[in-house]
C-alpha cells in the first residue's frame, strides 16, 4: 500500500486545514493509520491515530480538542480536520500505517509504511 498524504498548506493561527491520507495498491483494512509530526531540530511526535476497523481513536494531548481524524471507506482516505491551528503546529505532517497493538501506536518507529509528508506553516 502505497500513501499519499495532501492538503498541507500556510494558515494564520486560528485557522484551520484538512489533512488527506490516501492508499493505492491496496487498502487501509486492519491496519491502524497514525499522523505524525516533525518541526525543523525536533524528533517525529505523535499526533493522532485511528484503527481503520472499528474506528477507535487517539489524540497527542497538544492537539485534543483542536484536531479530528476521520476515514471515509468509500475513498480509501483518512482525514485530519485541524482547527484553531497554532504556530506550533508548524512541522510537516506524515501518515503511515502499522498493524501493532493499540497501546503502542504513539510511537513511530513502530510504524513501517510511510507517506511522503505534507507541509503545514501556521504563521502568528
Amino acid at each position: 500500500v502505497q500513501l499519499q498524504a495532501s492538503g498541507g498548506g500556510l494558515v494564520q493561527a486560528g485557522g484551520s486545514l484538512r489533512l488527506s491520507c490516501s492508499a493505492s495498491g491496496g487498502t487501509f483494512s486492519s491496519y491502524t493509520l497514525g499522523w505524525f509530526r516533525q518541526a525543523p531540530g525536533k524528533e517525529r511526535e505523535f499526533v493522532s491515530a485511528i484503527r481503520w476497523s472499528g474506528g477507535g481513536t487517539r489524540y497527542a494531548d497538544s492537539v485534543k480538542g483542536r484536531f479530528t481524524i476521520s476515514r471515509d471507506f468509500a475513498k480509501n482516505t483518512v482525514f485530519l480536520q485541524m482547527t484553531s491551528l497554532k504556530p506550533e503546529d508548524t512541522a510537516v505532517y506524515y501518515c503511515a500505517t502499522t498493524r501493532i497493538v493499540w497501546s503502542e501506536i504513539e510511537n513511530h518507529e513502530r510504524y513501517y509504511n510511510w507517506g511522503q509528508g505534507t507541509q503545514v506553516t501556521v504563521s502568528s
